[in-house]
């Protein structure tokens, strides 16, 4: 699969919310009850709130797209840190990075986290931050594999399950 990296901009916000749902569903499913996710991502990745983090300067917005026609395959969100262990004036979140399932192995998350990385540090970046589903081993690794080491944990809710996720920092 060929794919284009591009900042997402103002108009991308159904796109972005589309993706993020997508995304979500196939990796969470089997994990988090259906109606839970449903919820949780027409609060938390709806159009409005992708407008808001698009027009926001602190954050930004990664769209990865296909190379034919541009249908989205994958994603990030970098925004200021909202995680519960201490964080510093120049720390980001990386909020979200997502791909499609037929999108990986093809060094689409490893380009994603690359282009998080340049970005974090055109805001003036210092350490990424990030929480990622404990238990989700694949992604812990992918996310150790990139530098990061396990700086905390967090409670995590979706819907009426708790889950523990694992807080990872960086140095950018």
């Amino acid at each position: 699969m060929e794919w284009r990296l591009r900042r997402a901009e103002a108009g991308d916000a159904p796109v972005l919310s589309f993706v993020a749902a997508a995304t979500f569903l196939e990796t969470f499913v089997g994990i988090i009850a259906g109606p839970d996710m449903v919820r949780h991502c027409s609060t938390n990745s709806s159009a409005s709130k992708f407008d808001q983090w698009i027009a926001d300067p602190q954050c930004v917005a990664t769209l990865a797209e296909h190379r034919d026609g541009a249908a989205p395959v994958g994603y990030t969100l970098l925004t200021p840190p909202d995680l519960p262990i201490e964080t510093y004036e120049r720390d980001i979140e990386l909020r979200r990075i997502y791909t499609l399932l037929p999108a990986r192995g093809t060094g689409l998350g490893h380009a994603l986290m690359a282009r998080a990385i340049d970005d974090a540090r055109a805001l003036a970046g210092k350490r990424m931050l990030l929480g990622v589903l404990g238990i989700n081993h694949v992604a812990r690794a992918f996310y150790e594999r990139e530098g990061f080491e396990l700086a905390g944990m967090r409670h995590f809710r979706v819907g009426d399950t708790v889950f523990d996720d694992a807080i990872y920092a960086r140095a950018i």
